[in-house]
């Protein structure tokens, strides 16, 4: 049980994340409206609410600025594909005004959330509380489009694809809040992806190490530093699923058991490189970038997960020699242990994820028996 504040001191906001699979009709942005009224009514919180844009609003947006530039610089890349998620926030925030709330949005560049200079896949360097603060004293409900910061100079920055945790996490931490609740269509992590994988078990209690391995891998239920930055501020990762009543499926924390999983993300890519000089280079590049990548060791390879990058502008770009498709990247964890074999194509990644997982989940098991080990470097 949370301990009464100070008399006169009211209790940190909850923070909540929707993402973008929460916004199927506009319909539910008035459901949604309506649920958090009455969690308000219920519990006399004030509340934050991360959300993410309609799906495929995000590469509607994309599609356009290709076919006016087929390479756009960054910056304009990072100023045009957050604006799905602004319109996202200013649905929901008219729908709580419909319900008799006040609610009100701060867009990036109005958080106080400061990142370098990247534009896309930006790394947050500094957070001043006092916006979000300011906000929640003066409104029941402070809507926040996800991913979206600011650098020094005020311009526009992207905290990357899928990143809206990384901000609810943010600003869990800006607000004072001890947990952020991540809501989605899935209730939480599961030991393979539910949708594709038959005998996938949710795990309840998840370790941040656990959960930042798994995500580094390609897991999408949660963004990885969004996980390492709620392990350094102490702020436990509540997942829930995203309809009615919202129950909780796993909570990320200090605690958590062993776990047996196989990690699949159809959109990664491991690509070959011609000597293993060039294979370090391109992933000491990748890495300086905030992207995702593992470099593995059973050749010149190197694993970029979770997709949304465009491989070959971006090697192009930072004068990179350009890898060859290598195939999918599917990775056996096991407790500590951890494999990744590599598949032909996206319909080969589903048979051997399949497979793998209905193997390490036998008692004893090792992560997968004479797979080469192909270990990672600078997780």
């Amino acid at each position: 049980m949370t301990a009464a504040p100070p008399a006169g001191e009211r209790l940190p906001p909850a923070v909540l994340k929707f993402g973008g699979s929460s916004f199927r009709t506009l319909t539910a942005y008035q459901q949604l409206a309506e649920a958090l009224s009455r969690r308000i009514e219920e519990e006399g919180a004030r509340l934050v609410v991360v959300v993410s844009g309609q799906p495929g609003e995000t590469e509607q947006f994309r599609e356009r600025l290709s076919q006016v530039n087929p390479h756009p610089e960054d910056e304009t890349v990072a100023g045009l594909l957050t604006l799905a998620d602004t319109v996202g926030a200013q649905l929901l925030a008219t729908a709580l005004h419909r319900t008799g709330r006040t609610a009100t949005v701060l867009a990036g560049h109005q958080l106080g959330l400061t990142t370098d200079s990247s534009f896309m896949w930006a790394r947050l360097e500094h957070t001043d509380p006092e916006p979000l603060r300011t906000a929640v004293d003066e409104h029941e409900v402070v809507v926040v489009p996800g991913g979206q910061a600011a650098d020094k100079e005020g311009r526009p920055t992207w905290l990357g694809k899928n990143s809206s945790d990384l901000s609810a996490v943010a600003v869990a931490a800006a607000v004072g809040s001890r947990s952020c609740e991540i809501h989605s269509d899935v209730d939480g992590i599961y030991s393979s992806d539910p949708h594709l994988i038959t005998g996938a078990r949710l795990l309840s209690e998840v370790s941040y190490n656990t959960a930042a391995l798994m995500s580094l891998y390609g897991a999408k239920v949660l963004h990885r530093r969004a996980v390492r930055f709620a392990q350094r501020n102490r702020i436990e990762i509540v997942c829930r699923y995203n309809r009615a009543p919202f129950p909780v499926g796993s909570v990320i924390g200090t605690a958590g058991s062993s776990v047996a999983a196989v990690v699949l993300n159809q959109r990664s890519a491991a690509l070959r490189y011609a000597t293993e000089e060039l294979a370090d280079r391109a992933y000491t590049v990748f890495h300086a970038a905030n992207i995702d990548v593992v470099r593995l060791t059973s050749g010149p390879l190197v694993a970029v997960t979770g997709g949304f990058v465009d491989l070959p502008e971006f090697q192009r770009r930072n004068g990179l020699t350009p890898g060859e498709y290598a195939g999918v990247p599917v990775t056996a964890v096991r407790g500590s242990q951890v494999v990744t074999q590599l598949a032909a194509d996206e319909e080969d990644a589903l048979h051997l994820t399949q497979r793998l997982h209905d193997h390490v989940n036998r008692p004893g098991a090792d992560p997968a028996p004479d797979a080469p080990l192909l270990e990672m470097q600078g997780v």
